[in-house]
């Protein structure tokens, strides 16, 4: 296990600025996984800590030492991409044997742990078939597999489950949760899936536009978010943004009928603007008061549904339905409650 630090870490490509000025600090153990929108920079950073890409100015530490100026193959991480990058012609054991081979390691030192890794992967019985002869899970765990046998000081993974089906996703994703808990190793994970973002991390990293916008667990990002854009991201579907105004202490109205809603503003003069953050798991439906909605679309997702809905002056407004009222049908009218 090892830990990393970021200080001031810039990109640039040519007059194109990806990273700006990031600092973060990663601990032993720690499994963080780094989230955002596409070309936020979180695969460039990914690919900065590797070595992959250098640095226009700030530093990269490993367990104290300064790895900034040196290439990926003296850094001792280890990195599994989106694409498997299998080698077609060798066999699984040979794919996982490869690198070992090319560091020079013993050849009882190579099968023991390619064999140790093959074990906890699920790949024993599989050792000796062509990449081709696998399926699209079982080809990823190879390429997880040739990371492990390396015993790397921190496994970076760049998107590894984007390209397998949803079933294959989740079923993987819980082997990468088990490797943690059996490896303790540090692990720094890029994903555009939230499920994955918070199912698997300790922290996630939530970055835009090349900066960090906060850091912190899952339930930390999705109770208390720092601001606008990370309570907007995080969470499916997307917490309500309501655009307001303070009535009156402890009083805001939304939409245009000035449906009020209690809250605290005890910092906030009367008259001011505010955006009132609702995640639709606090809303509930109510036939006789509340802000009106109407339900332009149900979605029934199995064990619980979401109704999505319309209410003058106001953003389309998803609520939680759960399973009791899946029998409703789209279009109909509906008063929305919020929990005060």
């Amino acid at each position: 296990m090892s830990e990393l630090s970021l200080t001031g870490v810039r990109k640039s490509f040519g007059s194109t600025h990806v990273l700006h000025g990031i600092d973060l600090h990663v601990a032993h153990g720690e499994f963080v996984v780094f989230v955002g929108p596409s070309g936020c920079g979180k695969s460039t950073l990914l690919r900065v800590i590797a070595g992959l890409e250098e640095v226009t100015d700030g530093a990269v530490a490993i367990d104290g030492t300064d790895v900034t100026g040196l290439p990926a193959s003296e850094r001792g991480l280890a990195m599994v991409f989106q694409s498997y990058a299998l080698y077609p012609h060798m066999s699984v054991y040979k794919n996982m044997a490869f690198a070992l081979e090319n560091m020079g390691l013993p050849r009882d030192e190579i099968d023991k742990r390619v064999r140790r890794a093959a074990g906890m992967l699920q790949l024993t019985d599989y050792l000796e078939r062509k990449p081709r002869a696998l399926s699209g899970g079982q080809r990823q765990r190879v390429a997880i597999g040739r990371a492990i046998v390396r015993d790397p000081k921190i496994f970076l993974f760049d998107e590894p489950l984007s390209n397998l089906d949803a079933e294959l996703r989740v079923a993987t994703r819980k082997e990468l949760a088990g490797l943690h808990a059996e490896l303790g190793g540090t692990m720094i994970y890029v994903t555009h899936d939230q499920v994955e973002a918070m199912t698997l991390a300790d922290r996630i990293v939530v970055l835009q536009a090349g900066k960090i916008e906060q850091v912190g667990t899952p339930l930390e990002l999705y109770n208390r978010p720092d601001n606008l854009f990370v309570a907007g991201f995080i969470g499916s579907p997307r917490m309500n943004l309501l655009p307001g105004t303070v009535a009156r202490p402890g009083i805001v109205t939304v939409g245009d009928g000035g449906h009020e809603i209690a809250c605290e503003t005890a910092t906030l003069a009367s008259g001011a603007p505010v955006t009132l953050g609702v995640r639709p798991e606090h809303l509930s439906l109510s036939e006789s008061q509340g802000l009106p909605l109407a339900i332009e679309l149900v979605e029934r997702l199995g064990g619980e549904s979401y109704l999505y809905g319309a209410s003058p002056g106001l953003p389309q407004i998803p609520a939680f339905l759960g399973t009791a009222r899946s029998s409703r049908t789209s279009r109909e009218a509906a008063q929305l409650r919020d929990p005060s």
